[in-house]
Parts: structure tokens; C-alpha cells; sequence
């Protein structure tokens, strides 16, 4: 794991010393240094993320091509064609894309997994969406992350440090497994950012104590999908055809008590104990079903801010994640509600995706004036008791935190009573003494929410997220005040000046 970076002479009179330079303001100097740099590290993130979301997301590595960059592969391959039921030849498409497309080195056993990148990435993908969605900070901080059951390739952080600055400690079961995925890190130069650590199969899944961890940023699990050799078996019975790619998995890989669902619910019950030491436990499944029966378990437990996902590389493979977290942070929605698969039920529960966190109000016309229209919605939100209010003119997007539904009739009718009483009442000395201490706590948020505007050709959309917090109904609440804000511009907009 990474480290907790003179005058010549003459006949002439000599001529006047030089006016001497102003001297430097070290806190704008500083400051502006430090803004220029943040601003260049933000970009090149932006743009390593950009290169990055675009591999393999149009169309699948074109082999031919792959081929021409690398001779190892195209010794395996005859043209545009690759036998996926030739394990030596599906080893080598791992390497030739983690060389190609990442500058990762990588070794296998022949009786290990062997990992489809494309899928992986996807899930190294969606976590960086996870992370960066549910913070106020900018993508691209430090994270310690946690893979349990690395395998022999370490794949997942090795794709997660070369795409963040992120370090990890990667976790297993199996000495051999954990013997090649050092060698792995050490192949690739990561020992100072990853950690490898065989455990017992009877200690917990997250031993961030006998770590001598205080808190993780993330938990990743890919756990085996079988119960048993025997449902592996029937599982492959079932499928029309038979597997597209050669399997080199050993039984500890395939197969585990409960299957991924007892994996993953022994990560729930751990994670109902540690609770917000990690902010976000995820897991990807094999089967939707296993989606639904994780997403029961985390609601029984009250769990409430979670995420579910799904993975589709071309039409043949699809796999789903889910995450959760005891924190107030939400993710964006594309994030936390990204799959179609809606349709799986949880009985009386309803679907299995989490509460919807954004709101989009459309404005058609477009506003004669956009700056009052802007400005009316701006100076509404001013005008609330909020925490904090950061306001982007650039972006024509605010940030915003309450401690309380600050915007409701309820809230400022309660304020009025309670100034009124107190008033009546008096303050005596103590009085006055606890409420001073009362009042230099640090308030709790009980809402955070961004809105922004968005102009189009022939309307205005107004958005909110819901960005923080544990209250749906205050989330429904705020888009009713926002509801009542829009119209109240628009038609302030149209006032003749």
C-alpha cells in the first residue's frame, strides 16, 4: 500500500540604481500557482478518463490491428480470428490489450483465471464514476481501495493505478494466487501502491483492524458465481451454446459456500459492522437474480443509499454490480440506477433500483431573458438559510447544503415559534450560555443539492441532484420549491424592463 511530493565604469555620472521590484504577495502568488496547477492536473484526468472510457465501448479490439502491434498475438491468431476455446491464445489477448491499452505487464499460471480486460475495465470504470459522484471534491484523489480475492493476475488494481492515483491492498485465499499476483506488482513496478496479503478462508472479508486500517475509500469483490461443482456443471447445461471462451479457473475460483450470494452477504453483515469505515461496498454478480436477493438483504438492514449497475460487453456477456454506503454522500443517477433491468422484482419492494436523485424541469419558450431568468433562481436560493452556497456564473451551476428543509412553509413557521417563545421567555445567563454552545456546533447537513441550467436551442432545463443526505422526502420537497422558483422567473422574465 502506498504511502498515508553592476555598473560600468566611465566618464559619465553612473546612471540611477534601478527602481526596485515590487515585492511578491505570497498568498495571491501562491494561490493563483496553486490554482493553475490543480487546474492542469484536472485537465489531464479529464482526458486520461476520456481515453480510457473509450476503449472497447464502440466496437470490440480489432484483432487484425492488435496483430500489427504485437507479434505474441498475432502468433495466435489467423487473421481477424481467434479460438476462444484455445487457452493459450484467450491468455494472449489478455496481455496484448493490458499492454497495449494500459502498459501493463502481466503473467498467468495455466490453471488460473485468466480475466476478460474489457469486463474488468468496465467495472474499474463505473467505480471511478461511483467515487467521483459522491464527493464534492474533483476526480482524481488519493483513494485506498480494497480488492478481495485479487487472483493470481491482481487485475483490478493494476487497471486501477494506472488509471488513478489510487493505492490498494489486494486480498486472496489462495498461497498460489497470491504468490503470482506479487509477481504481477512487482512486474509493474507498484509495489509502493499495492499491498498483497494471503488470508485465512475463515477471517473476514474486510480486515481493516488486523490491517491496521482506520478507514477505506472502497471495497471491490468479484466473488466465484457457484454454490457448488455440481450447480457450475448444471449452470453450463442449461446454456444453448456452449462457453465462447475457455475456462481456467480452479475450483476456489468457480466455486464458494452460498455461491456469490453467500460471498456477498457475508460482505453485507461484515459492512453492518464496520459501516461508514468504508465509504463504498461493492460487489459485481453473475446473475440478476443475485442483484435482487443482495438488494432485499441490504433494505431489510436499512440500508437506503446503494447502487446497481450492469456491464455489457457486446451481446455476449452481461454482469451487474452493486454498491452501498452508511455515508450521506448520493451518486449521480446514471451511476446509482445504471441498468434496464427494472423489471426484476423484489416482491412487495418494488424494483430493485434505489430512489431516483435528479430532477429536470424543461422551460419552453426559451426565456426572452435568460440572464433575469438565471438570476431570479440564483438569488432564490441565496435568500435561503442554507450552510453553504457556491455559485458557478461560468457553469450557471450552485452547490448548496441545508441543515434542515430550510425552503418549506413547515420549517419557517417552526422558526417563527421558537423566536417568539424565546422572546416571551427571556434568556436568563444559563439560558443564553447553552444556546451560545448550542449554536457553535457544527451543523449537521441534512440536505445537499446542486442545480444547474442548461440552455438548448428552443428551451432552458433546469437540473437538481440530490447530493446528500438520507431523506427522499426532503429531495421531493426541494423539487416542489424549485417547481415554484422556475415559474416565478420565467414570468419575471418576461416583465418588460
Amino acid at each position: 500500500m502506498g504511502p498515508k511530493r553592476k555598473a560600468s565604469p566611465g566618464s559619465d555620472p553612473p546612471a540611477p540604481a534601478p527602481a526596485s521590484p515590487p515585492l511578491p504577495r505570497p498568498d495571491r502568488d501562491f494561490a493563483s500557482r496553486a490554482h493553475d496547477a490543480s487546474n492542469s492536473t484536472a485537465r489531464k484526468q479529464a482526458a486520461a478518463d476520456r481515453r480510457f472510457r473509450e476503449l472497447y465501448h464502440a466496437r470490440a479490439p480489432d484483432f487484425a490491428d492488435l496483430s500489427r502491434r504485437d507479434p505474441n498475438f498475432a502468433a495466435v491468431t489467423k487473421g481477424r480470428e481467434l479460438d476462444f476455446n484455445d487457452p493459450k491464445a484467450v491468455m494472449q489477448l489478455t496481455k496484448t490489450l493490458l499492454k497495449l491499452d494500459f502498459g501493463i505487464k502481466l503473467e498467468l499460471p495455466d490453471d488460473r483465471l485468466c480475466p476478460p480486460v474489457p469486463n474488468r475495465h468496465n467495472y474499474i470504470l463505473w467505480l471511478k464514476d461511483l467515487l467521483d459522484t459522491s464527493s464534492y471534491s474533483p476526480p482524481g484523489q488519493k483513494l485506498v481501495g480494497l480488492d478481495v480475492g485479487t487472483g493470481a493476475s491482481c487485475i483490478y488494481p493494476l487497471l486501477g493505478c494506472t488509471q488513478r492515483p489510487w493505492s490498494f491492498i489486494a486480498t486472496d485465499t489462495d498461497a498460489e494466487s497470491t504468490s503470482w499476483a506479487r509477481k504481477n506488482v512487482e512486474l509493474n513496478d507498484l509495489a509502493a501502491r499495492i499491498t498483497v496479503s494471503h488470508r485465512d478462508p475463515s477471517s473476514p472479508l474486510l480486515p481493516l483492524d488486523d490491517l491496521g486500517l482506520t478507514s477505506l475509500d472502497f471495497c471491490m469483490t468479484n466473488p466465484p458465481f457457484y454454490a457448488s461443482e455440481k450447480d457450475m456443471l448444471a449452470s453450463a447445461a442449461l446454456k444453448a451454446r456452449p462457453p465462447r471462451t475457455a475456462c481456467t479457473g480452479s475450483p476456489a475460483e468457480m466455486v464458494t459456500p452460498g455461491g456469490e450470494v453467500g460471498f456477498v452477504s457475508r460482505l453485507v453483515d461484515e459492512s453492518l459492522a464496520l459501516r461508514d469505515r468504508v465509504r463504498w461496498y461493492t460487489a459485481m454478480l453473475g446473475f440478476l437474480s443475485s442483484v435482487a436477493d443482495v438488494v432485499a438483504r441490504l433494505r431489510d438492514s436499512g440500508v437506503d443509499n446503494f447502487a446497481v449497475t450492469e456491464f455489457v460487453q457486446g451481446n455476449k456477456t452481461r454482469r451487474w454490480a452493486v454498491a452501498w454506503s452508511f455515508a450521506p454522500m448520493r451518486p449521480a443517477q446514471a451511476v446509482a440506477r445504471g441498468t434496464k433491468a427494472a423489471t426484476a422484482k423484489l416482491g412487495s419492494s418494488g424494483s430493485i433500483l434505489p430512489p431516483q436523485t435528479e430532477y429536470h424541469l424543461p422551460v419552453q419558450p426559451l426565456p426572452s431573458d435568460i440572464g433575469a431568468f438565471v438570476q431570479h433562481v440564483r438569488d432564490a436560493m441565496v435568500a435561503l438559510e442554507l450552510m453553504s452556497w457556491e455559485w458557478d456564473s461560468e457553469a450557471m451551476e450552485g452547490t448548496g447544503r441545508a441543515a434542515d428543509r430550510v425552503w418549506a412553509r413547515a420549517w419557517r413557521r417552526k422558526k417563527k415559534r421558537a423566536e417568539a417563545e424565546a422572546k416571551e421567555k427571556g434568556t436568563a445567563k444559563a439560558d443564553a450560555e447553552g444556546e451560545a454552545k448550542q449554536n457553535m456546533a457544527e451543523p449537521v447537513c441534512a440536505f445537499g443539492f446542486r442545480v444547474r441550467m442548461r440552455v438548448a436551442l428552443d428551451h432552458l432545463d433546469v437540473q437538481c441532484r440530490w447530493m446528500e443526505g438520507f431523506d427522499a422526502v426532503a429531495f421531493e420537497s426541494f423539487q416542489g420549491f424549485l417547481k415554484t422558483t422556475v415559474e416565478a422567473a420565467t414570468a419575471r422574465a418576461k416583465e418588460p424592463k
